[in-house]
């Protein structure tokens, strides 16, 4: 047999980590790395957080898997407090950010469908968006590396560049459902979108009855500086899709919406096995728990500019290297005059530093939102020296 016994769908690095420590991985072979990629956004509290583990097992030995079929308190309980934090009015929870986006897709769709408008199915999104790997969210971006090797695509989905609100409106039709973006993309570079360019999708949603959907599953659960990007922005969506953070690690995301918005979700239009399970609802709760108590969203506002700030005062040093910071709150993103992959990699390998390649040239860096000062100085410290030893490809 010459495949390995995981799917090798990964290509996986030698770092190969073992145990978590606040802001750092412990990897198999016992050296420490600062961990400045969090699982891709994920570990919102870092590693080992006391509230966080202690609500996973006394659930844990408690109740950890009952079906949808019947009441579930917990998922009432985390229901509510998202309601009241969000422009939301009722929460369907799913176990991962692809799922979320799914439920995004059918909400919207729904909202027209239930009424009867039954042409009104497709989807405006945005070049180099990354929404998951499940065919519908495929489907949704126009990247064609994730297209290869599993079309034909699912239908209903036009691809606009982002920010073009002139290829908008060209892409509108008599089959326009709504608008699915990302506020910041992520795997597409740590890319900001203008707030006029939403402003103005909201302001079609208003005129044509249509829905704005909103994927914040990597800018979201307080990551950028608010629970949700879409509070910074003065746009307001009617489907927001949320995950990685909200669990700290935990599997879990939620599709929220409001009233308007998911009159078509009605019994037996949707479900999930294990969405929403008591573990991942103790997990959410001890979240949202930390950003109440432990003052997290201002340690992100602190935090983050003060990244910015000294990210902006170092690239200077490595013109050819570096040209520009853009994102928000510990969101960041390292814009590259090279491919950021080797460079993260040599980050991570030789010193001890894990951040995350994305889209046109762009290192992302997430840290843990409970960072202080000195991780950051530990980052610049590690970020400088991997800078003044790296050779790219063909440079001698």
């Amino acid at each position: 047999m010459t495949i390995s016994s995981l799917m090798p769908v990964y290509p996986r690095t030698a770092f190969r980590p073992v145990r978590g420590e606040h802001c750092h991985l412990i990897g198999e072979d016992g050296r420490r790395y600062l961990d400045f990629a969090s699982g891709i956004a994920v570990n919102a509290l870092g590693h080992s957080h006391k509230g966080l583990i202690g609500a996973i097992q006394r659930q844990a030995e408690t109740l950890m898997h009952v079906s949808n079929l019947y009441g579930s308190p917990q998922q009432e309980s985390v229901a509510d407090r998202l309601v009241a934090m969000t422009f939301a009015d009722t929460v369907f929870f799913t176990n991962s950010g692809a799922e979320a986006v799914e439920c995004a897709i059918k909400t919207a769709r729904a909202y027209h469908q239930h009424a009867g408008n039954t042409e009104k199915y497709e989807l405006i999104t945005f070049k180099e968006a990354f929404h998951g790997r499940t065919m519908g969210t495929i489907s949704a971006s126009n990247q064609e590396k994730m297209h290869k090797g599993f079309l034909p695509l699912l239908p209903g989905f036009k691809y606009v560049d982002f920010g073009d609100l002139e290829g908008v409106k060209a892409a509108m039709g008599p089959h326009t459902a709504g608008f699915l973006i990302e506020p910041i993309q992520g795997e597409g570079g740590v890319r900001v979108a203008d707030e006029a360019f939403l402003k103005a999708l909201r302001a079609l949603c208003d005129e044509h009855d249509l829905m704005l959907v909103f994927d914040e599953v990597q800018t979201g659960v307080a990551r950028t500086g608010t629970l949700y990007a879409y509070e910074q922005l003065g746009v307001t969506p009617d489907i927001l899709a949320s995950a990685k953070g909200i669990g700290g690690g935990f599997p879990l995301g939620a599709c929220l919406a409001s009233e308007k918005a998911a009159r078509g979700m009605v019994a037996g239009t949707h479900g999930s096995t294990y969405g929403g399970n008591p573990l991942a609802m103790a997990a959410a709760g001890a979240v949202l728990d930390a950003l109440a108590t432990e003052g997290i969203l201002e340690n992100v506002q602190a935090m983050g500019a003060k990244l910015s700030s000294r990210l902006e005062q170092f690239i200077g040093n490595y013109p050819d290297l570096f040209e520009l910071v853009r994102g928000r709150g510990l969101m960041l993103g390292l814009k590259m005059k090279v491919e950021p992959r080797a460079f993260v990699a040599h980050l991570r390998d030789n010193h001890q530093a894990l951040c995350v390649s994305a889209g046109d040239k762009t290192m992302r860096i997430l840290p843990p939102l409970v960072i202080d000062e000195s991780h950051i100085d530990e980052f610049m410290d590690k970020l400088s020296a991997a800078a003044a030893t790296y050779q790219p490809e063909g440079t001698v």
